[in-house]
């Protein structure tokens, strides 16, 4: 029993899962130049956090590679997806920032 356990706590871990951002907020407009700077940073550490879930040694994509197959291409996939939502934020941010002469 203890071990159907672990196996079902892997395969349902093995997937990672990082967060893919909205490009565009609703309040952007509003925001002076050290709010803009923050967003930025946030949307950089979103990016380090969906690169850092692609590697191979990662425990998630072990257990996705191991038990379930494709776990590893959906964990590819949203990985992209989200990495690329976060540099697309920070570069609209980046825009609205000089725009405002920031």
């Amino acid at each position: 029993m203890k071990n159907l356990f672990l196996i079902l706590c892997l395969i349902c871990t093995s997937c990672a899962n990082p967060t893919v951002i909205n490009v565009i907020g609703p309040n952007d407009n509003k925001l002076n130049c050290e709010e803009l700077s923050a967003e930025i940073g946030i949307a950089n550490q979103y990016a380090n956090e969906a690169q850092e879930a692609k590697k191979m040694n990662k425990p998630h994509n072990i257990g996705a590679l191991l038990f379930f197959l494709p776990g590893a291409g959906f964990t590819i996939k949203n990985v992209e997806e989200a990495a690329k939502a976060a540099k697309d934020r920070a570069f609209h941010l980046n825009k609205l920032k000089e725009k405002k002469k920031c």
